[in-house]
């Protein structure tokens, strides 16, 4: 079967904000009391789900000329090139899902789900933040019957053409200095919870993140002091909330509570919710 479902795909070189009023969500209910975001890559999986896509390859790596020819910021081209290599090899849609759906949840990542799941629909809004791609994403998550959960994916659009080759692009353009050419997250994060804020009338009692890498950084410097980042412990996010309380005290709003498991997640989203 086919990873492809409800995508929220943005077109190519349209703003992010024209492209959620596009893919206006009206199924999701205006009363959720908590919003949650995820990362995908080294969040909710246990790998890096691009560097894992080169298993599909006869021989297990890349050559030398196509490695050589990434840029810092233009990780997106890089990985279009990968992906056309990939093609060009023989790798069939169905190799590229067998290895996708291979890749091992974090540590407690399914019991958070499960807990999500389990609460009241009126407790939890779910978005995916990521800057894999929806081809990637969708396999892993229908794989472990998890896609129903997410209201949102955000993620660099990726479709197989005529050709069987799996054509990548990126999700948005944007300004932010800190972030890569064709993916900010706070962008996003602050686009979707206020126009979600106003579609509600008003806004939710807490906002969550959960995430790892340099890029989940970013948005969670959006965050208020009622919210919370759940940081990966002693991945590049909790590194870079850390220096930043220690160079600009105040800078950083929210709570942080680093994890090793996603069960120390739910242990706190277990005390928040019963507030």
């Amino acid at each position: 079967s086919s990873c492809f479902g409800d995508f929220t795909l943005a077109p190519p070189r349209t703003s992010l904000r024209s492209e959620i009023m596009a893919s206006h969500p009206a199924h999701i209910s205006p009363d959720k009391r908590f919003l949650i975001f995820f990362d995908f890559d080294e969040t909710i999986v246990d790998e890096t789900s691009d560097d894992m896509v080169v298993q599909a390859v006869p021989g297990q790596h890349l050559p030398g000329w196509l490695t050589d020819t990434y840029q810092p910021g233009r990780y997106n081209e890089y990985m279009q090139r990968v992906l056309a290599y990939l093609a060009e090899q023989g790798v069939t849609e169905s190799d590229i899902r067998s290895v996708m759906e291979k890749i091992p949840a974090t540590p407690g990542m399914l019991t958070l789900f499960q807990f999500l799941r389990n609460r009241p629909a009126k407790d939890f809004e779910v978005i995916l933040v990521s800057d894999a791609n929806t081809y990637f994403i969708e396999c892993w998550l229908r794989r472990v019957g998890a896609r129903q959960l997410f209201h949102r994916i955000f993620s660099n659009p990726a479709t197989f053409n005529k050709d069987g080759r799996l054509v990548l692009r990126p999700f948005h353009s944007h300004d932010c200095p800190r972030c890569p050419d064709n993916m900010c997250k706070q962008v996003i994060v602050k686009d979707y919870v206020a126009r979600r804020t106003q579609e509600r009338g008003r806004p939710y009692q807490r906002i969550f993140y959960v995430g790892d890498g340099a890029n989940d950084f970013c948005p969670v410097l959006s965050l208020g002091p009622r919210d919370v980042a759940f940081p990966r412990r002693d991945f590049p996010m909790h590194r870079l909330i850390t220096e930043t309380h220690e160079a600009q005290p105040g800078e950083f709003k929210a709570v942080t509570v680093p994890w090793v498991s996603a069960e120390d997640v739910v242990q706190r989203l277990r005390k928040l919710v019963a507030d």
